[in-house]
């Protein structure tokens, strides 16, 4: 049986076995995929919840695979099945959903495989790797009527809640928004090429990315700072505060995009900027909005009280101004939002509470209803453009005027140059799904 025919009648068993799925007593059987870091976090949630259960784990390196089996066995759980190489997993159609917290450059291929194969799929931010490939995942899960969520967790958190009190006018005409990610980030020094360790399956690992020797900085966590893997840490920690700007902005597409930092103080591997400043307009309906975005890795103060009373040397989130006030949206404090009203900075509403973005996506996949998605990869997909396009101009040197409509850089050729990367045989991201 040939690829196609086997993604066919695979989508139509699990389209069969997702329907079915009507109510809270049925059993959601999800497979976590990539379970060193984040997805070790994937398994505790999933493990939590009544009637999941985790019935496969994926993951390149057979040494953190044969961890979390365990893991999930000590939490006592069923013991899952074991997967080096996710298309063998999705062969398996009893499978409804797969989790996927892989390195950024594999996200949107296997979220695309995912779809094709009929499951629902969790997919850990940034959604993709370039402008291109947030395209082809929004249209994978378009075409295959999928339910796909989005990493970006503050979105099923107290956020909500303040957004919708920005929508009734809490603060007046917003305006503005800074998002800040500030995050102690040391040197990655340098690594020598060596051989791929024992049980480490590379090429796997590699996926779409253009093939190098392998080295330890550019496997597991570092891969986010170097260019043909990750996004920096503006699509690593920064995409959460990134599409919280945008959410409380209440805006899409910008139409101008300015970048510019760099790596600093640092002599070692790393290619991607420790400190960026991002700077995005936005024409919402004839009215101009402006979002401001920084990077930094080091030593700083704590801006817009983010943090400030605690031994946390990060300052994250975002604020959001308006023509009556101002609100603080923190993720890092377990989810909380702060209001500042008049000219005195009174105190307005505030919360703190922090919500579950994989029990949203379950109760999405049991539902079959996108609408009860709260980080739907439509929003994630736009958030993470803003992540790309930054990252373009940065490394250009110079503005983009992004078109939305033709989804396209204006008279910038050299820059609609980098919407795409050049793949690998066997792990291509499809023109036409």
């Amino acid at each position: 049986m040939n690829r196609r025919h086997f993604l066919m009648g695979t989508a139509a068993a699990a389209a069969m076995r997702s329907s079915s799925l009507a109510s809270a007593n049925d059993t959601v059987r999800v497979a976590c995929v990539g379970v060193r870091g984040q997805g070790r976090s994937h398994i505790g949630h999933y493990a939590r919840m009544d009637n999941v259960e985790i019935a496969a784990i994926c993951d390149v390196d057979e040494s953190i695979l044969n961890q979390r089996i365990n893991d999930v066995e000590k939490l006592g759980k069923k013991r899952p099945a074991a997967f080096t190489d996710l298309r063998k997993l999705l062969e398996d159609k009893s499978i409804d959903a797969i989790s996927i917290a892989t390195p950024n450059h594999n996200h949107t291929l296997q979220t695309v495989w995912g779809c094709q194969a009929g499951k629902d799929v969790y997919v850990e931010k940034p959604c993709s790797h370039d402008m291109f490939e947030a395209k082809q995942i929004v249209a994978a899960a378009q075409k295959y009527n999928r339910i796909v969520q989005h990493g970006t967790n503050c979105r099923s958190g107290v956020a909500r809640e303040a957004v919708d009190k920005i929508r009734e006018g809490l603060i007046g005409d917003v305006y503005m928004s800074r998002g800040l990610c500030i995050k102690w980030r040391d040197t990655i020094g340098r690594k020598p090429v060596e051989p791929v360790p024992a049980g480490v399956h590379y090429d796997l690992w590699q996926g779409p990315a253009q093939e190098h020797p392998f080295t330890r900085n550019r496997f597991h966590y570092n891969f986010h700072f170097f260019w043909d893997y990750g996004n920096g840490d503006l699509g690593n920690q920064g995409i959460h505060q990134v599409d919280m700007a945008r959410w409380g902005l209440g805006v899409k597409y910008p139409t101008k995009v300015s970048a510019m930092g760099g790596h600093f103080m640092f002599d070692d591997d790393q290619e991607t900027p420790n400190d960026i400043t991002c700077m995005f307009e936005f024409d919402d309906a004839g009215k101009k909005k402006f979002m401001n975005f920084e990077v930094r890795h080091w030593m700083s103060n704590h801006e817009g009280g983010l943090n400030e009373g605690t031994k946390d040397s990060n300052t994250i989130g975002a604020m959001i101004y308006g023509s009556k006030g101002y609100m603080v949206v923190s993720d890092e404090d377990h989810g909380t939002y702060t209001t500042f009203l008049g000219r005195e900075q009174q105190p307005g509403p505030e919360r703190k509470e922090l919500g579950n973005n994989w029990a949203n996506f379950i109760e999405a996949v049991r539902s079959r209803k996108h609408s009860d998605l709260n980080a739907p990869i439509e929003e994630g997909a736009i958030s993470t453009t803003l992540v790309h396009l930054a990252n373009i101009s940065y490394r250009l040197g110079r503005t983009l005027d992004f078109d939305a409509d033709t989804y396209s850089c204006k008279g910038d050729p050299e820059a609609n140059a980098m919407f795409k990367r050049d793949y690998r045989e066997g792990f291509v991201v499809p023109d036409n799904l």
